[in-house]
């Protein structure tokens, strides 16, 4: 009976989490996916379009140290989160993708890649200029979520960037992902074009521009 209580209350507990942080429909999103209806609104997003102050790690413990991720780190992150493995990370670095990280006393706490090529995501092409980048694949750790981890390791990055002469930075956010808009709205973030992405049954794919901001 215990166990029962402690059960029920886990999964209300996950639940309201998920409505605080307004993933609920992003939930719906990702289920309507596996069975094939998988409906994507997101934002075409620029970084950093004003002044920024720079983030601040929160907690009393402040070791952390940024750096450039090799197939070593790349190799940890594979073995130890659930349901990555099928992400050819790997493959980003041999073309060319930056991986920057954060690390805790030698822990990995969160990493990034940063694209600084033209792309395709589900189907649309994203030109980039010499002095553009694309920031994607943003992951925190679950021991150290809560502290500030994605602005702190967002702005560093941007930092990089700018010795390299790349000064603009853009990324895509779900629609339905808030949590992702919020920690990006930190970062003086700018929508500038609202998309639509349909994918049916992983065999058809439409794209549509829904707004230009």
């Amino acid at each position: 009976m215990e166990g029962d209580k402690k059960g029920l209350s886990y999964r209300i507990k996950w639940i309201s989490n998920i409505i605080k942080h307004g993933l609920f429909l992003h939930g719906v999103r990702n289920n309507l996916a596996k069975v094939g209806l998988d409906f994507m609104p997101y934002y075409w997003v620029e970084e950093a379009t004003s002044t920024i102050k720079p983030p601040e790690i929160r907690g009393e413990d402040k070791d952390f140290k940024i750096s450039i991720f090799g197939e070593e780190e790349i190799n940890y992150v594979k073995s130890t989160i659930i349901g990555i493995g099928e992400k050819d990370l790997l493959t980003n670095l041999k073309n060319g993708e930056i991986c920057v990280g954060l690390k805790n006393k030698g822990t990995i706490a969160a990493y990034m890649f940063i694209k600084q090529k033209p792309f395709i995501f589900r189907k649309r092409q994203f030109n980039l200029k010499p002095s553009e980048s694309y920031l994607h694949s943003m992951y925190t750790f679950e021991a150290y979520r809560g502290k500030s981890m994605a602005p702190y390791l967002r702005y560093h990055s941007y930092k990089l960037l700018e010795k390299e002469g790349v000064t603009s930075y853009f990324s895509v956010s779900e629609y339905f992902n808030k949590s992702t808009i919020k920690f990006k709205k930190k970062l003086n973030s700018k929508p500038v074009k609202l998309y639509l992405s349909l994918v049916l049954f992983k065999k058809w794919t439409m794209n549509f521009t829904l707004k230009s901001h």
